[in-house]
C-alpha cells in the first residue's frame, strides 16, 4: 500500500493493483483507526477516525483534490502513485 502523505501522525495512503473497487478513494491511518475516503467528496465514507483528525484529512483532500484523482488513475494503471505535500 503506497503511502502519498502522512501529517499529524496521519498516514494517507491508496492500492494501486489496477482494481477499481468502489468509487474513487483513499485509505487513511492513525493509530489503530482506519477510514476510507472519498476522493470526489472529500468526506469520511466509512472506518473509525477521531473527528478531529478526520476533519483534518477532509481538509487535506479539499486541498488536494486533483492530486488525488491523477493518483487515482496512476493507481488503476497499476502506475507509481505521487507523493502529495502534507497539510501545514
Amino acid at each position: 500500500m503506497p503511502i502519498m502523505s502522512s501529517f499529524y501522525d496521519i498516514s494517507i495512503y491508496m492500492y494501486n493493483n489496477g482494481k477499481e473497487h468502489a468509487p474513487p478513494h483513499f485509505h487513511a491511518m492513525y493509530g489503530d483507526d482506519e477510514c476510507i475516503f472519498s476522493i470526489l467528496r472529500c468526506r469520511k465514507m466509512k472506518g473509525r477516525m477521531p473527528k478531529n483528525k478526520a476533519k483534518m484529512i477532509e481538509v487535506w483532500a479539499e486541498i488536494h483534490q486533483d492530486e488525488l484523482l491523477a493518483n487515482w488513475e496512476l493507481a488503476m494503471k497499476q502506475q507509481t502513485l505521487m507523493k502529495i505535500n502534507p497539510l501545514q
